[in-house]
């Protein structure tokens, strides 16, 4: 009996503070699956050295610093450039030209950008069929702490692996220890922002939306918003272009069809 007075105690611990930080982030932690975000959030809360969460609560909404971190630990920042580089081949063989017909630019988002490697590939691969002044790219990201390392665009040789010596060549200057920036010329053509993709509306009319790696951590309440608001997002045609464990199941019931694996065109209506 007391056992469970004390999990009941601990999961109320939680459940505040879930509350707590959605009043004031307008971030709903409820929206992302429980025993993961329980799990990554109590071991920082640890790590930090506070004993529940109501502690840690109330010194994350008094330390900027602290919440960046939070924010840092609640999402997954592990990336690369053309990360799955076969579906990359894809968008760069079978879908951009499809979508290139009759248009003269594209309107591109990375939802869920993270450092930035999403985004700059786009406009890598893009610029295969666009000048590069043609190329625009909107990225977006909940971690404004990642969305600065994205602007810087500095990586190190892991991130690059997907990257052949030409291209390597073309689009980024080596720093030291080995590290790679992204050119600026490269750089102007992304636009970054901070946007969280389950409170705030989104743009419409895109031709491509590439969300990958994301909507894995989230719920199945939360995925059928997001596929949703993805679907309303997308000029008819569009597509969207999902992670390697992010196939959507029933496509139809968001107007999408699959295109190919791990894209999803918006049907005409």
């Amino acid at each position: 009996m007391e056992q469970s007075h004390i999990s009941e105690t601990v999961d109320r611990d939680f459940v505040n503070f879930i509350a707590s930080m959605k009043k004031l982030t307008g971030i709903d932690l409820a929206l992302y699956k429980e025993a993961q975000m329980k799990r990554r959030l109590t071991s920082f809360r640890i790590k930090k050295g506070y004993q529940n969460f109501s502690d840690f609560f109330n010194a994350v909404k008094n330390d900027r610093k602290l919440m960046e971190e939070l924010l840092d630990r609640m999402t997954i920042n592990v990336s690369e450039f053309f990360r799955n580089p076969g579906r990359w081949d894809v968008l760069e063989k079978k879908i951009i030209p499809e979508l290139m017909k009759g248009k003269s630019s594209l309107k591109v988002w990375s939802a869920a950008c993270s450092t930035g490697e999403e985004p700059y590939s786009l406009v890598i691969a893009l610029n295969q069929f666009f000048p590069l002044n043609r190329v625009k790219v909107t990225a977006t990201d909940i971690d404004e702490g990642v969305i600065n390392k994205a602007k810087e665009g500095i990586y190190d040789k892991r991130a690059l692996k997907n990257i052949s010596a030409e291209r390597l060549k073309t689009y980024f200057e080596e720093k030291d220890w080995g590290r790679y920036q992204v050119k600026d010329e490269v750089k102007k053509q992304v636009h970054f922002k901070r946007h969280n993709l389950l409170a705030d509306s989104f743009e419409k009319n895109h031709d491509l939306i590439v969300c990958r790696n994301v909507i894995i951590y989230f719920t199945d309440e939360a995925k059928h918003l997001l596929y949703q608001k993805f679907s309303d997002a997308l000029n008819p045609g569009g597509i969207l272009f999902v992670g390697s464990t992010e196939q959507i199941f029933q496509p139809q019931q968001y107007g999408f069809e699959t295109y190919d694996t791990f894209f999803y065109r918006k049907m005409n209506r």
